[in-house]
């Protein structure tokens, strides 16, 4: 067994995962600009590449954080400041609730092509415990961005 062997061997599994995450979060992150940018209809609102993914780095530290501290299935324990603003700011840019709904779920394709693009690094039979956690992680986000979106703050004076 080769080193590489040895460690993925006597590494939890989530582990794993994480890494693979981490190293291709820009693969994966260009893989959801260009399905988001594919379909005008469904997100048409303008914006410039760096504008529409300023929210995703910050997204997937919190998903790889989510992986490597792992919680129960259902646990909101990571509050995350960055879905808070994204959700507050694309309200500013005029997105609707569907479009940031949509936008969650290209995410999860291209994070779910991503590990399969990667399957070779992994043990799939341990993979889909791995999958539920971040499809978890991303629908938490989801819902803390929309709490944020839908908010209004008060007018001042």
């Amino acid at each position: 067994m080769d080193l590489k062997g040895y460690f993925q061997a006597h590494m939890p599994h989530s582990q794993i995962v994480a890494d693979i995450l981490e190293n291709n979060a820009s693969a994966a992150i260009a893989d959801w600009l260009s399905r988001v940018e594919a379909d005008p209809d469904i997100i048409p609102i303008p914006l410039a590449a760096k504008e529409r993914c300023a929210h995703l780095p910050e997204m997937f530290r919190d998903i790889i954080t989510r992986l490597r501290t792992p919680l129960a299935l259902g646990t909101r324990a990571l509050i995350s400041d960055a879905a808070d603003e994204h959700g507050s700011k694309r309200r500013e840019q005029g997105y609707t609730a569907s479009m940031i709904v949509e936008e969650s779920r290209m995410l999860q394709v291209s994070i779910f092509e991503t590990l399969q693009r990667n399957l070779k690094d992994m043990n799939s039979s341990l993979l889909l415990g791995d999958i539920m956690t971040i499809a978890d992680e991303v629908d938490s986000q989801l819902a803390q961005a929309m709490s944020s979106f839908l908010f209004e703050p008060k007018a001042n004076g």
